[in-house]
């Protein structure tokens, strides 16, 4: 069913569907969290609850041949892209049936199908590789344009810089979206950054840049429609800042003691992107609680195959460390 937010002009967001996609994200979430502490998910875990509504509002502007790349917190975007719960679940475990055959794990997963290109470990290592995306596409003049993620840690980095330059200088048909969680790891955007406006670092290029609510989808969806016509139409690049804010610690080995847990708690009582969007089924479209609970029926039916699934597929042969090395010609 496709809904229209009264309040926000030429919003055509399927709230349900943005609703049913965030919960899959935040359910999916909590159960790796449960497989890491059960010694199920090994190595780095970074977690992406708290932040469902960035991508989940991006993603439904984009278009089939587009592209994506993102850093280490990347289910929530492989999700939101269509990439088999059961395949994130098993690369998550290390097994043979993972999206990247169980050798990529939590931060290194892709899909050639879905035109995602990682999950990648390298703070701000991503950025560049978008902009290549974009030249390839600008190249190809495909008409499409590559979403590349970044936090607001990664934000300061050399490298986006160089960029961000050679993305004005070639017109390039990118979207850098800046998911300020206010926290570079465990450093504040108070003690990281010398401005508190990431969305302006585009001025000396011309790039043009705003900010937006990242804990409301139908703000996210408003502001990024912006953004993405402004790319897909031939401008260049544009840098979006999502206000946005984890609820987890940088990965499931950080305790998070670095901030307020009284922060945290009025953050997700006054500002959570699920209620959010689930108050306004209710209060603005009627919405009846029975459709919402077979929503999260669904979606737990969904996360529990997938966590059944990642344990059951075979851990991968060792014959796998000398495959997917190199390219044949």
């Amino acid at each position: 069913m496709l809904l229209k937010n009264e309040n926000t002009e030429n919003n055509d967001l399927d709230l349900f569907k943005a609703y049913k996609d965030m919960l899959l994200i935040r359910r999916f979430e909590e159960k790796a969290g449960q497989l890491y502490g059960m010694g199920l998910i090994a190595g780095f875990c970074h977690l992406y609850i708290g932040q469902e509504a960035v991508v989940v509002a991006l993603q439904a502007l984009s278009n089939p041949k587009d592209s994506i790349i993102t850093a280490y917190r990347d289910h929530g975007h492989m999700l939101a892209c269509g990439m088999d719960p059961r395949g994130v679940m098993a690369e998550l475990t290390g097994r043979e049936g993972g999206l990247s055959r169980g050798k990529g794990g939590s931060m290194h997963m892709f899909s050639r199908e879905k035109n995602f290109y990682g999950g990648h470990g390298i703070v701000g290592a991503q950025v560049p590789l978008g902009t290549g995306i974009a030249f390839s596409h600008k190249y190809k003049n495909d008409g499409a344009i590559c979403f590349t993620y970044m936090g607001d840690g990664a934000a300061n980095q050399g490298q986006v810089y160089e960029s961000y330059n050679m993305a004005a200088l070639w017109k390039l048909p990118v979207l850098y979206v800046i998911e300020n969680n206010k926290y570079s790891m465990g450093t504040s955007e108070e003690r990281h950054s010398a401005s508190d406006s990431l969305f302006q670092r585009g001025k000396p290029w011309d790039i043009p840049g705003k900010a937006v609510d990242g804990m409301d989808v139908m703000e996210v969806y408003k502001g990024a429609k912006e953004a993405v016509d402004y790319v897909r139409c031939g401008k260049g690049p544009f840098i979006l800042e999502v206000d946005t804010y984890r609820y987890r610690g940088h990965s499931m080995s950080d305790p998070a003691t670095y901030r307020d847990k009284k922060e945290v708690t009025e953050i997700k009582e006054q500002r959570d992107p699920l209620q959010t969007l689930k108050n306004t089924l209710i209060k603005l479209h009627n919405t009846e609680q029975e459709i919402l609970k077979n929503i999260e029926k669904e979606v737990k039916s969904i996360v529990t195959d997938a966590a059944k699934f990642s344990q059951e597929s075979p851990e991968p042969a060792v014959s796998e460390l000398y495959t997917d090395i190199y390219k044949k010609s």
